[in-house]
């Protein structure tokens, strides 16, 4: 299958894509614990990270798309550890012997790829290697549909998947979360960052609206909270949840952009 190279307009496609994600609300809770799964099983990510210059937050989203985020399963394609992988690709790890670790068959895969420290580990980049990771053949052959297997659960994706090699159906839904639709949530979660996302610096008036641990029930505090969380989101290196509750993640954002807490927030006290 051809290649499709990273350019400016993709580079654009992609962070545009990705600032706007907002997670369908029957699929958050699905979206959350797989989360708190990922976070939980961060030092097995950030060994096999260490060891290959990439950054664990795309280690762990991929596992979770390829393995469903098991530790006994092939990082290349799900099979089984207990024999060399019998999907394409077929028979990796090439060398060692059966049963393999999880650390030793999921550098195996990275390095496969061809991805290491030297990769182009930017937002837009780490989104082209996730969706490279799966095939160009959404971009390529169904560009009506943006890939599920980084969008999904999104309103960035609703119908159209391959449901077997190169049979194609329109009306078909993915049932699994998207690798960019977790790796938005892990950075409103504060887990991870991007090192083109610098601290952003604010050149307009911000809403203001106080710091609360709980949802307003007011529906106008709740839009201007929602509306505040949009503005903040459209800052570089700011990635907040959209529900309309102004609490730490949030007032957090609004100081990274004006220098200050939300008004309440007993850290600006």
């Amino acid at each position: 299958m051809p290649n499709v190279t990273l350019t400016d307009a993709l580079r654009r496609e992609y962070d545009t894509l990705f600032n706007s994600v907002i997670i369908r609300p029957e699929r958050a809770g699905e979206v959350e614990a797989s989360v708190r799964r990922i976070n939980g099983d961060r030092d097995r990510y950030t060994a096999v990270a260490e060891a290959t210059g990439i950054p664990w937050g795309f280690i762990a989203v991929v596992h979770n798309m390829e393995a469903s985020g098991r530790f006994d399963r092939h990082l290349h394609n799900g099979d089984p550890l207990t024999a060399r992988t019998v999907q394409v690709p077929a028979g990796r790890p090439k060398t060692g012997q059966a049963p393999f670790t999880w650390e030793e068959s999921a550098i195996d895969a990275l390095t496969l790829k061809g991805l290491g420290a030297s990769t182009d580990w930017s937002l837009a980049g780490t989104l082209y290697q996730l969706e490279r990771y799966n095939g160009w053949g959404y971009r390529l052959s169904h560009p009506h549909v943006l890939s599920p297997y980084l969008w999904c659960y999104s309103q960035h994706y609703s119908s159209g998947k391959y449901v077997a090699d190169g049979t194609w159906s329109d009306t078909a839904v993915s049932r699994q979360c998207g690798a960019a639709v977790l790796l938005r949530r892990l950075a409103e979660s504060g887990l991870v960052d991007f090192h083109d996302q610098p601290a952003p610096a604010a050149d307009a008036e911000p809403l203001i609206v106080r710091y609360t641990t709980e949802k307003p029930t007011d529906p106008a505090e709740l839009k201007r909270a929602e509306a505040l969380q949009q503005w903040l989101n459209t800052f570089p290196g700011v990635f907040v949840k959209v529900d309309g509750e102004a609490g730490k993640r949030t007032s957090e954002a609004y100081k990274k952009v004006t220098g200050h807490y939300l008004p309440g927030d007993p850290r600006g006290t």
